[in-house]
C-alpha cells in the first residue's frame, strides 16, 4: 500500500510538471517559417524536456502581423514569431541586418545577427518584456519587376513598387521610386491589377505568393538589396513559470540554434523557388553603376540606424564590421 501511494504520488508531481505554451502567429502551414522552422523546433522542444513542455501552434491568428510582438508581451500567447520593421520604430537597433549588401545566404546571416544581438543589442532591451527564442533573416532580398528593364536602376525612377517595411520604403524612395505599402499576399493582385510594376521580396516569396506568375526580371546584388529581420520570443512571465530544467532545455534547442535552422530552411525554399523559375524569370546582377546608386540610396538609412546605436551609446560602426566579420566567416565555412 506504501509503494502504491509512494508511486501515486510522483506520477501526481511529474503531472502537475506539464505545460502547454500556446504559439500564435500569422503565416498558413505550408509556410517555410512554420513548417520547417517552428515546427522541428516544437518537436525539439518536446524531446528535450522530456515531454514536461508542449507547445500547441494555433490554428488561426490572434492577430494581424504587427501585433505579433504585443501578444507575446501581454501574455494573450505565449510565443509568437513576427517581423521587426511590422512595428516601426520600436527595434531601432536591429535594422543593422537589414541594409543592402547584408548577405549571400540567410543561414550566415541569421547565425551572425544572433551573435551581434546577444554580444551587443540584448542590453539595450528592445525586447522588453519578452525573451528571444529566436532571431534570424531570409535570403538576399531582391526586385522582381513585369515587363520592366531593371538595370540600370536609374532607369526604374517612377515605378510603382510594393515595399516590406520602412527600410525597403526608404530605399525605393530614395531611388527615385514609388513606394506602394502593402502587405506581401495581396503582392499578387496589385500587380496583376496593374496597381503595381514589382515588389521587393526574397526569391522563395516569389512563387510561395504566385508573383511569378507576373514577374519577368529580377534585380540582385551582392549580399541581397535588401533583408528583413524575424523573431521568435515566447513571454518573459511564461518562461520563468517553467522549472530551472526546462528553461535550459528549451534554451539548448533555442538561440543559435534555432537561428542556424531558419537560415538553413530559407536557403534551401530559396534554391527550390530559383528552380521553379528557372527560364521565365530573369535575374539581373546589379552593375557597378547600380551598386553606386544602391549605395548613396542607402545614407539615409545608416544615419538613422547610426543614431539609434548612438542614442543606447553604442559603436555602430565597429559592430557593423564586426557583424560584417562575423557573416563573412561563416560564409567561408
Amino acid at each position: 500500500m506504501v509503494s502504491t501511494i509512494a508511486s501515486m504520488t510522483l506520477c501526481g508531481g511529474a503531472v502537475a510538471q506539464e505545460v502547454t505554451l500556446r504559439l500564435a502567429g500569422f503565416l498558413p502551414p505550408s509556410h517555410a517559417i512554420v513548417k520547417d522552422m517552428i515546427k522541428p523546433w516544437v518537436a525539439d522542444v518536446k524531446e528535450a524536456t522530456e515531454g514536461r513542455v508542449a507547445i500547441q501552434i494555433l490554428d488561426a491568428p490572434l492577430g494581424p502581423p504587427p501585433l505579433q510582438i504585443d501578444l507575446a508581451v501581454s501574455g494573450a500567447a505565449d510565443i509568437t514569431y513576427g517581423v521587426n520593421d511590422y512595428t516601426s520604430g520600436r527595434f531601432g537597433l536591429h535594422g543593422i541586418v537589414q541594409l543592402p549588401f547584408y548577405a549571400d545566404t540567410a543561414e550566415a546571416g541569421s547565425v551572425a545577427y544572433w551573435r551581434i544581438y546577444q554580444k551587443h543589442l540584448a542590453a539595450a532591451g528592445e525586447f522588453k518584456g519578452v525573451r528571444p527564442l529566436g532571431l534570424f533573416t531570409h535570403g538576399p532580398g531582391a526586385l522582381f519587376m513585369r515587363d520592366r528593364s531593371v538595370s540600370p536602376v536609374s532607369d526604374l525612377a517612377g515605378a510603382k513598387v510594393r515595399v516590406a517595411g520602412p527600410m525597403t520604403n526608404s530605399l525605393t524612395a530614395n531611388l527615385g521610386m514609388a513606394p506602394v505599402q502593402a502587405p506581401a499576399p495581396q503582392s499578387y493582385e496589385l500587380m496583376s491589377g496593374g496597381i503595381i510594376d514589382g515588389t521587393y521580396f526574397p526569391v522563395e516569396a516569389v512563387p510561395f505568393f504566385k508573383v511569378d506568375e507576373e514577374v519577368t526580371t529580377a534585380l540582385t546584388a551582392p549580399g541581397g538589396l535588401f533583408n528583413i529581420a524575424f523573431f521568435m520570443v515566447i513571454n518573459e512571465r511564461s518562461f520563468n513559470r517553467l522549472s530551472e530544467a526546462d528553461r535550459q532545455a528549451i534554451l539548448r534547442v533555442s538561440g543559435e540554434a534555432f537561428s542556424r535552422r531558419a537560415g538553413q530552411a530559407w536557403d534551401r525554399s530559396d534554391a527550390n523557388a530559383m528552380e521553379q523559375m528557372r527560364g521565365r524569370v530573369k535575374f539581373v546582377k546589379a552593375s557597378d553603376q547600380d551598386i553606386a546608386a544602391l549605395k548613396e540610396a542607402t545614407k539615409p538609412l545608416l544615419a538613422d540606424i547610426r543614431n539609434a546605436y548612438e542614442q543606447h551609446g553604442l559603436d555602430f560602426d565597429a559592430i557593423h564590421e564586426e557583424l560584417q566579420a562575423e557573416v563573412q566567416a561563416l560564409q567561408a565555412k
